[in-house]
């Protein structure tokens, strides 16, 4: 039983992943595809917004996991539901640490390069 679970747990994650990585392709994508068509950055899809955007996303799903989980603590709310909310928000700070220990990595490489 505990295989079984922690399988659907790491499948449910990998897609989670993967929709989660397919969103914030195609919104830079978007934001790409913008900024080509209008000549500048001002249309609001910089890389900055969009990091910014990422960021509030990761921070709202670990309040709703808080909140979701203090529930659970007084009694109240589902257990799939909460389990869920956790899973999600540990998935997102997983997420956020791989992505930010790669922008580390790329700029320590930058700076490594001589002009």
């Amino acid at each position: 039983m505990l295989t079984s679970l922690t399988q659907a747990h790491n499948a449910y994650a990998v897609q989670s992943l993967q929709s989660r990585l397919q969103g914030v392709t195609d919104t830079v994508d978007d934001g790409l595809q913008s900024s080509a068509a209008a000549g500048n950055s001002s249309s609001g899809s910089d890389f900055g917004s969009v990091l910014s955007q990422s960021v509030g996303s990761i921070i709202d799903s670990g309040h709703d996991a808080e909140a979701k989980a203090a529930q659970g603590l007084t009694g109240g709310g589902d257990m799939t539901q909460i389990v869920t909310a956790v899973s999600n928000a540990q998935l997102a700070l997983q997420t956020t640490t791989v992505i930010r220990d790669r922008m580390v990595q790329a700029y320590q490489d930058v700076m490594k390069m001589t002009i």
